[in-house]
Formats: structure tokens, sequence, C-alpha cells
């Protein structure tokens, strides 16, 4: 008898563990991009670090927000298409040249994300120059299993690394000119 409990035992330990895997829903994706500009770091941080403009960004028509850089600060991005992204300010840090903020609204078709969070840093780089990183961190924008193509773990990452990339690009580009 007690060889039939621990072989049943064994059973329920196997059956739970792959009950587990199979319940495993979508992970945290990360995306981590950086550019080197040449100007010099408060140069770079005179640009971005007022988290209530955020012109820098392609795509972006308008920003209106309350609370400037105070912790809780909130900001709405209006994008050409008249999509909007609303954002919250939950850590700021000007003497590390630092801040995150989380989006608390977004129409996954604007940006497939969810649970999004990001910091921009920016850090001293050879021969006097910047180096920006913008970091996040999110969930795909369908939170349940067997995801739409356009809402899976690929499309977010995609997405948000394109993002990214195409920000970074345009600041190095408006600073390094003047503009």
């Amino acid at each position: 008898m007690r060889r039939t409990i621990a072989r049943a035992g064994v059973v329920v330990a196997a059956l739970a563990v792959l009950g587990a895997a199979w319940a495993h829903g979508p992970t945290r994706q990360k995306v981590r991009e950086s550019i080197e500009i040449d100007a010099p770091q408060a140069k770079v941080w005179a640009v971005i670090g007022n988290f209530q403009d955020m012109s820098w960004l392609a795509g972006v028509t308008k920003t209106e927000g309350e609370k400037g850089n105070e912790i809780g600060a909130t900001r709405r991005l209006t994008l050409g298409p008249g999509a909007t992204v609303d954002e919250e300010l939950y850590k700021y840090e000007p003497e590390m040249m630092s801040y995150s903020y989380r989006i608390t609204a977004v129409d996954v078709k604007v940006l497939p994300v969810t649970n999004y969070s990001s910091t921009l840093t920016v850090s001293p780089a050879p021969d006097g120059k910047s180096k920006l990183e913008w970091a996040g961190a999110f969930y795909r924008g369908f939170p349940n299993n067997d995801p739409p193509p356009e809402l899976s773990d690929e499309a977010a990452v995609k997405a948000v690394s394109r993002l990214y990339k195409a920000g970074l690009e345009a600041l190095k580009k408006k600073i390094e000119s003047g503009t």
C-alpha cells in the first residue's frame, strides 16, 4: 500500500509540473537600445530631461501633462494620426540624468504592449560624447495564450525596438545639428 501511495504521489507531482508548463502565459519582454551622441551629457539631458516635453520623438505632435518632473507626473502624447499614449513618471533622478515612466493607457493597435515601463539614461562616452540608453520592459499586447501575430511577443519587441531606434536616431540628429 505504501508503494501505491508513493507512486500516486509521483504521478500527482508530475501532472502538477506538466500542468504548470501548459498554463504558461506571456513572459516579460525587454528591449534596450542606445546611441552615442557627439555632445556633452548636459546638452543631451537638456533636451530629454523634461518629462513634459517629448517633442524630440518622431510622430509625437503634442505633449500635455501635469506636475512637471514630480514623481506621479502625467503626460499625454498625441501622435500624428490622433492616437494618444498616457504615461506616468515614477522615478526622476536629474543628478543621474535618468528617469523612468510607465504607460498607463495605450491602444494595442498603436503599440502592441501591456504593462510597459521604460527608463531613459544619459551617461558619459569617450571623447566628451554622451551615450543615451532607452530601456523598456513590457508584456505583449495579448495577455492570454495563442496571441494573434500582431499582438505576439515578437510583434511587441519589434515595435518597441523600432520606436527606440527611430527616437534615438532623431534625437542624435537634432542635438548634433543644433536644431
